[in-house]
């Protein structure tokens, strides 16, 4: 499907349309014609970019595809600009993703940082400070000690159900036995008040047997409980962590003067031994070339020297750099280890107040479940006295049919109670196929997310070598190989040893720079929300291996978009030419109108 793109005042364009086609786009022009800026209205429109034009106080993007319209407007305000409107990417995350590793700009942070020799880590993980894993990771671990305890319920249920099962059953015998023995009693003269009273009293004295029972059995399993939970509490031993947080602290401060140490010595050999490796001292001070050996002044002190002594030097600040290094992972280490002592510290004291609280709670409901059993042998004492006093009036023949009257009321009572504890029971059972099956997917879930972080690195690096060795079999370059590390250092190969990343050609660091944007580009799944790729800033690439690259990259993405000059070689794709834009010149704009 057709893009329709309308453009006003974004970076040098100051009014333009286009229609970018799927597959191949290229704006081919010449320099300060908008081919970049064209590219930069793209990034607008997709959220990830706000350059208004110069002198201008408003402008705006408008997408229209096939299925939505999406518009951006850029304002200017005390020297800021901000961003309004509707556009493509509705996410910080999503936002970060592209601009990482689907807009390929010259200024691209991965390209540049591979150009400057920079850290990679930083640039190629930077989405994962988006992805908010930590909080998802707490979310998870609520929702699995959640279906843990479900789970643990369904699981008792299962255990007690035959045994509620065999009650039912037991219930339903001792019923019709009662009721057949009732049939067979003859017919007596109707009960008295006298009589009726007893077997009231006699079902009320039954009633509160079984409360008794209850309450009795309900005390036992508290007392259990508490003690259980008072033996914990007297075992826990909750360490004082003021220690610990004052030495976590001292050690933090004494690592972040050994990295500011570190880092400065860094800069002073790196710079010092380039001027060595690259033989340039002569920059610096006057060399003499002596029959034995050079002699220099140091640019330091102005002594005179040799450069065997100052590599000596540079040798024992080596030494030195590496010797901080040590005390920076061993410091590193302590940190590790003192935090965990600190969570140590702060879960037993958590442990102790739950615990606390769990006591005093089942310490109220024991002093309320003895109340209340004493009450009932209270009640239960004076049911028998009165029951006493009416048996000697009531003759055996119907003290048996009340008896059994009692005993049929007290049995259906019974048994409606159990079926209907064995119902809970069934369908709570019956969800333990279910829970287990949430437990497996939220744990698998967490294992996942603990695991992100590493994964994305993996992938990033697998990434990383895959391309590159499909592309070296395209590509006629200077170097056999390169790799990313685990702590993500390039390595390049040249003639079999190691080689500097400056020591490559233009075309060749470009070539590197896009390589590891595509690995982010797969392993964060770019394409899944992104359906462009955007090129510009390839003057470093041969015409012929720009075409190679573009072959390369044309199924990456629904559209590619890249920028070419009129002697770049014509590509099978969608040309746009800029002739009918209104940009800025030259003169007014040389750094916005490319």
């Amino acid at each position: 499907m057709r893009w329709q793109l309308s453009i006003e005042n974004v970076a040098g364009i100051r009014s333009g349309d286009a229609t970018l086609e799927p597959g191949v786009n290229a704006v081919r022009a010449s320099n300060w014609q908008g081919k970049s800026s064209f590219l930069a209205s793209i990034e607008t429109v997709f959220g990830t970019a706000t350059p208004l034009t110069e002198g201008q106080e408003t402008g705006r993007v408008r997408l229209e595809t096939d299925d939505e319209t999406y518009t951006v407007e850029l304002e200017r305000t005390d020297g800021t600009v901000s961003r309004s409107g509707s556009p493509y990417l509705t996410t910080e995350y999503d936002r970060v993703r592209a601009a990482q590793f689907a807009f390929l700009g010259e200024d691209n942070d991965v390209r540049r940082a591979v150009r400057n020799g920079d850290d990679l880590e930083a640039v190629l993980t930077r989405p994962l400070d988006f992805e908010n894993i930590d909080e998802q990771i707490a979310a998870l671990r609520t929702e699995r000690e959640q279906i843990e305890r479900e789970l643990e319920r369904a699981e008792e249920a299962a255990d007690r159900l035959p045994q509620l099962q065999q009650r039912v059953t037991d219930l339903e015998a001792e019923l019709d036995s009662l009721r057949e023995a009732r049939a067979d009693l003859e017919t007596e003269a109707a009960d008295t008040d006298a009589r009726q009273e007893l077997s009231e009293l006699r079902a009320k004295r039954d009633r509160e047997e079984d409360r008794i029972e209850r309450l009795e059995t309900t005390a036992e399993r508290i007392r259990e409980t508490l003690a259980e939970k008072r033996s914990e509490l007297d075992a826990l031993t909750v360490p004082s962590d003021t220690d610990a947080e004052a030495e976590l602290e001292t050690v933090h401060d004494d690592l972040r003067d050994i990295e500011r140490d570190l880092e400065l010595l860094r800069a002073v050999y790196e710079a010092n031994k380039r001027v060595l490796d690259e033989d340039r001292v002569e920059l610096l001070t006057d060399v003499s070339h002596e029959m034995l050996s050079d002699s220099v002044a140091c640019w330091l002190c102005g002594e005179q020297t040799s450069c065997d002594d100052i590599e000596a030097q540079l040798a024992a600040l080596d030494q030195r750099i590496t010797e901080l290094r040590d005390r920076a992972e061993a410091r590193r280490e302590l940190v590790s280890e003192l935090e965990a002592t600190r969570d140590e510290i702060r879960t037993a004291r958590r442990r102790e107040s739950d615990l606390t609280d769990r006591i005093a709670d089942l310490e109220s409901r024991l002093a309320e479940t003895e109340e209340s059993l004493d009450a009932a042998r209270e009640t239960r004492a004076d049911l028998e006295s009165r029951i006493d006093d009416l048996a000697a009036d009531v003759g055996t023949a119907q003290d048996r049919r009340t008896d059994l009257e009692s005993e049929i009321k007290y049995l259906e009572a019974e048994l409606a109670d159990a079926r209907d504890e064995l119902e809970t029971v069934e369908s709570r059972a019956d969800k333990r196929s279910m829970l287990e099956d949430e437990y497996d997917t939220v744990s698998e879930e967490l294992t996942d997310l603990r695991n992100r972080k590493d994964d994305v690195k993996r992938q990033v690096r697998e990434s990383f070598t895959a391309a590159l060795e499909d592309l070296l079999d395209r590509f006629d370059t200077g170097f056999e190989t390169a790799r990313l590390t685990g702590t993500f250092d390039l390595v390049v190969a040249r003639g079999g040893r190691e080689a500097q990343i400056d020591a490559l050609s233009e075309g060749e660091r470009e070539l590197l720079g896009l390589v590891a944007a595509l690995a982010g580009h797969e392993a964060f799944d770019v394409s899944d929300r992104v359906p462009v790729l955007l090129l510009d800033g390839l003057g470093g690439l041969a015409s012929d291996n720009l075409r190679v690259l573009v072959e390369y990259l044309r199924d990456r993405a629904p559209y590619l978009v890249l920028t070419a000059y009129p002697e770049h070689d014509w590509f099978e794709g969608h040309e746009l030419s800029p002739a009918e834009w209104d940009v800025v010149s030259h003169g007014a704009d040389t750094s916005a109108a490319q």
